[in-house]
């Protein structure tokens, strides 16, 4: 049997897909097995707070994400209403995670500009605008989408057989967000590096500026293949940009709390007076 140019391009990009989608749940369980004695040993240590239950969050949400999508591309003879589900449900979980991972270096970033007041209120404006714009749009262009299967034998997977260019919004509005809190964070540290010298601060603004640039690179990418690419192609990039932010916060995050670890005192957690993330462990001698 002969098939189509369409056909064969559809067949290869699920394909393609398939095998991102399984390179990244290698790549995740590796990085967690590799992390293992660090992260258990952070879980049982650390205080109790607001922070660490956001850790655990960014920290285990992607396990979830990745089994949907590795469930939805190796299921055989799948339904496509079943894909449009899945896929409404990978949108709203890419988007938590995504927040999750910002909310540690929006902290860092108030805490590097000393808790102003009037930055607080800008994030509590922007943020909730920029979740609650980037759901609308994936929810409404995701759910009455047509999804596809492969019409080739033996390929399985689904995609979005109609290609909205209103999925490159969200992340042309997260790459803005994550480019004005990089330029925060450079302003900071060009006025402060001099007066303020101590490790934490530099490894603070070294890590803020890590995160933020590796964010806005995997945006303006997803911007691209959203608008340009069709098929599986135009998504493949969504849900590796969100594993790689969660991986990168709680990276750095267990990173800053081994420093308050290692100079054994309750203040190494803090920056200009205030608490830095809650680091400190349960023994500070220990």
């Amino acid at each position: 049997m002969e098939y189509s140019a369409d056909d064969i391009t559809a067949a290869r990009s699920l394909q393609i897909a398939t095998s991102v989608f399984a390179s990244m749940a290698t790549f995740w369980i590796y990085d967690y097995a590799c992390s293992l004695h660090e992260e258990w040993s952070f879980l049982l240590r650390s205080h109790w707070s607001k922070v660490k239950c956001l850790y655990i969050v960014t920290r285990y949400l992607p396990f979830i994400l990745l089994t949907e999508k590795l469930y939805i591309n190796f299921t055989p003879n799948v339904n496509p209403g079943k894909c449009r589900v899945f896929d409404v449900v990978d949108s709203g979980l890419g988007i938590v995670s995504a927040v999750c991972s910002e909310c540690f270096f929006v902290l860092r970033t108030y805490a590097l500009w000393n808790n102003n007041r009037i930055l607080l209120v800008a994030m509590l404006v922007i943020i909730p605008s920029i979740v609650g714009a980037s759901m609308g749009i994936a929810f409404t262009t995701n759910a009455p989408a047509a999804f596809a299967t492969s019409a080739i034998p033996g390929i399985v997977g689904c995609y979005q057989s109609s290609t909205s260019f209103r999925l490159f919004i969200p992340f042309l509005l997260l790459s803005a967000f994550e480019l004005g809190l990089l330029m925060l964070t450079l302003i900071r540290a060009i006025q402060n590096w001099k007066t303020n010298p101590s490790r934490l601060f530099i490894v603070l603004v070294k890590h803020n500026i890590f995160y933020y640039t590796c964010g806005f690179l995997f945006s303006v990418a997803n911007i691209f293949t959203s608008m340009l690419l069709q098929y599986s192609y135009h998504t493949m990039l969504y849900d590796f940009q969100f594993i790689i932010l969660a991986i990168l916060a709680t990276r750095m995050h267990r990173n800053l709390w081994r420093m308050s670890v290692n100079r054994h005192s309750h203040n190494s957690g803090t920056l200009a007076g205030i608490p830095m993330l809650d680091m400190s462990p349960l023994d500070s001698t220990a």
